[in-house]
C-alpha cells in the first residue's frame, strides 16, 4: 500500500509540473502573439481634455512599441465611474486598457462603483500632476499664506471653484482649507467652466491641474499662488509648494495605465516595457512641458502598492470631508 501510495503521489507531483510548465509556454505564446489586433484606451474624460490629450500622445508611442495601433476611446461621466465599470467587464487579455488616477478610489468611496482598484491589475504610472491654487493676475493676494489669512478674517466670502465634487480638485481643496482651519465656499465645475468663471469673476480663485490653466497663465491672464503638492510643478517653477510657503501639505495626483483584473502576467509584463518607452520618449516629454504634466514612468511591480496605499489614503480623507459613502 505505501509503495502504491507513494507511486501515485509521484505520479501527481510529475502531472502539477508538466501543467505548470503548460501553462507558462502557454503564457508565453500568448504573449509573444499579443497584442493581435489594436489596444482600446479608455480616458474617462471628454475629447479634449488635459487627460484626452495626455492619453494620445501616448497612444502613438505606445502603439509604435506594441506594433499595432493604440485607439483612444473617450467614455466620461460620473467622475471616471462609466468608463471603469467599461474597462472592468471587458476580457482581460490586454486589449483594453484604462487611463487611471486617484479617481479609481473616488468613485468607489463615494459609492459611484461597487468595485474598487482591485478589480484591476495595475500596469504602470506614466504622469505625477500637481494641483495649484490660481487666482485672477489682478487679484489682491500674492501667495497662499496671505490668501489664507484673508479668508480666515471674512468666513466663507472667499470662493474657491474646483472640477466637480469629489473630484481630485474638490478633495484637495476641501482638505487644504480645513487644515488651515478656513471656511471658505466651494464651488463645483467642470475643470473648463472653472477656469472660464474664474476669468468672469464669478469664483475668486481656484484649485486645478497645470494643464487646465497653462494657457493663460502664459497669457497673464491667470496667477499661480502655490503648488498643492509635495514637489514643486515644473510648469511653473518658480512657484513655492504649500508646504515651502509654511502650510504643510501635499495632494499629488498620478495617471496611470490599468487593466482588468487576470491580464495574464506576460502580457502585462509586455504592456509595461512598451509603456516604459513611451514615456521616457522626447514627444511625451516635450507634451508634458507644454501640458503640464510630469513623465514619470512606475514600474506595475511599484504602481500596485502605491494605488493602494492611495486608496486609503483617500478613504480617510474622504470620510472626514463628508463624501465617503463605502
Amino acid at each position: 500500500m505505501t509503495k502504491i501510495k507513494h507511486t501515485l503521489d509521484r505520479r501527481t507531483f510529475l502531472a502539477g509540473l508538466a501543467a505548470t510548465a503548460t501553462a507558462g509556454t502557454s503564457s508565453q505564446v500568448f504573449a509573444q502573439s499579443f497584442p493581435s489586433k489594436p489596444v482600446e484606451l479608455v480616458v474617462l474624460f471628454p475629447s479634449g481634455s488635459s487627460a484626452d490629450v495626455t492619453a494620445r500622445v501616448l497612444a502613438d508611442s505606445l502603439g509604435k512599441h506594441l506594433g499595432q495601433p493604440v485607439i483612444v476611446v473617450n467614455k466620461p461621466g460620473a467622475g471616471g465611474a462609466i468608463g471603469y465599470k467599461y474597462v472592468q467587464q471587458q476580457k482581460p487579455d490586454g486589449h483594453t486598457l484604462v487611463l487611471n488616477s486617484n479617481s479609481i478610489s473616488t468613485v468607489h468611496h463615494s459609492g459611484l462603483t461597487p468595485f474598487d482598484y482591485r478589480a484591476f491589475d495595475a500596469i504602470a504610472r506614466v504622469t505625477v500632476e500637481n494641483p495649484v491654487i490660481a487666482v485672477k493676475a489682478d487679484a489682491p493676494w500674492k501667495d497662499l499664506k496671505s490668501l489664507v489669512t484673508d479668508a480666515r478674517k471674512r468666513p466663507g466670502a472667499v470662493s474657491m471653484g474646483n472640477s466637480g465634487i469629489g473630484s481630485h480638485t474638490h478633495i484637495t481643496s476641501v482638505a487644504f482649507f480645513q487644515d488651515q482651519q478656513v471656511e471658505v465656499l466651494h464651488v463645483p465645475f467642470g475643470s473648463a467652466q472653472a477656469v472660464t468663471s474664474l476669468l468672469g469673476g464669478h469664483v475668486d480663485a481656484l484649485v486645478q491641474l497645470p494643464g487646465a490653466l497653462t494657457p493663460q497663465v502664459r497669457s497673464g491672464s491667470l496667477r499661480i499662488l502655490g503648488v498643492l503638492s509635495s514637489a514643486r510643478e515644473p510648469t511653473y517653477p518658480t512657484v513655492a509648494t504649500a508646504t515651502e510657503q509654511g502650510l504643510p501639505f501635499s495632494a499629488d495626483m498620478w495617471r496611470g495605465i490599468a487593466a482588468p483584473k487576470g491580464t495574464p502576467s506576460a502580457v502585462v509584463t509586455r504592456l509595461e516595457e512598451a509603456l516604459q518607452k513611451a514615456v521616457a520618449s522626447p514627444e511625451f516629454k516635450s507634451q508634458g512641458e507644454k501640458l503640464g504634466f510630469l513623465p514619470s514612468f512606475l514600474s506595475a511591480r511599484d504602481f500596485a502598492p502605491l494605488i493602494a496605499k492611495e486608496d486609503l489614503v483617500l478613504a480617510r480623507l474622504m470620510h472626514r470631508v463628508g463624501l465617503k459613502l463605502q
